[in-house]
């Protein structure tokens, strides 16, 4: 009797695996792209027209003569005659989306303290991305529904660079050597990330204000 031998497996070949390998990383790679090309792209595109509707709202509620849920606008010439933003209340991620965020138990505008607020440089509408070209004597102009506030910046926008994890920047008096220290001036104090893309430091600008309208008398403005 023959004893015939069961027919080997197919064996599979090498090429097809490597190509296999080689739609993975390409799959990968689009991915890789598509994710880097909407948190640097169509983030911007986002939250540009969060700006302008939460501008719109802003508007809105002072015709109506009341303040809303935003803080103002902020406007620094150094960034451009058209440059205006919102500020909106908090840190978190949608608030940072949505404009420049207000550190809530901080000053408000125009009071003694420190009216702290943060920005994007890039991403998210990057209100804040030519920080780094503020120079000592720049203004920060913040418009309420009831008066404008002029800050002049005592820093450039490189000068001071911290960790993240500093949190002398949001005291009521923003400087190293001043905690438990009680304000007796009216301080602006921004701040960003020192490098466009991810870093655990942060840049820091502090200004003192310097003049205020109130809207409704405009001649009786007072610095």
């Amino acid at each position: 009797m023959t004893i015939t031998a069961p027919p080997k497996a197919p064996r599979r070949k090498p090429g097809r695996l490597r190509r296999l390998v080689g739609v993975l990383l390409i799959l990968a790679g689009i991915g890789l792209l598509g994710y880097f090309a909407w948190q640097y792209w169509g983030t911007n595109v986002v939250s540009k027209a969060r700006h302008a509707d939460e501008k719109k709202i802003i508007a809105k509620d002072w015709s109506d003569g009341i303040d809303g849920d935003a803080v103002g606008l902020l406007r620094v010439p150094r960034f451009g005659s058209d440059y205006e933003v919102p500020i909106v209340r908090g840190f978190s991620k949608k608030a940072l989306a949505s404009g420049v965020g207000w550190y809530t138990k901080g000053a408000k505008p125009g009071q003694v303290g420190n009216f702290a607020i943060a920005g994007h440089r890039v991403t998210h509408g990057e209100p804040f991305r030519d920080f780094l070209k503020i120079r000592a004597g720049d203004k920060a102009v913040v418009e309420t529904r009831t008066h404008i506030y002029t800050y002049r910046l005592r820093d450039d926008g490189d000068a001071i660079t911290v960790p993240f994890t500093t949190s002398w920047p949001l005291w009521p008096v923003p400087a190293p050597d001043a905690k438990g220290k009680k304000p007796t001036k009216k301080l602006i104090t921004l701040l960003t990330c020192s490098e466009l893309f991810h870093t655990d430091n942060r840049n820091v600008v502090v200004g003192e204000l310097v003049k205020t309208v109130d809207k409704a008398d405009p001649q009786g403005s007072s610095s």
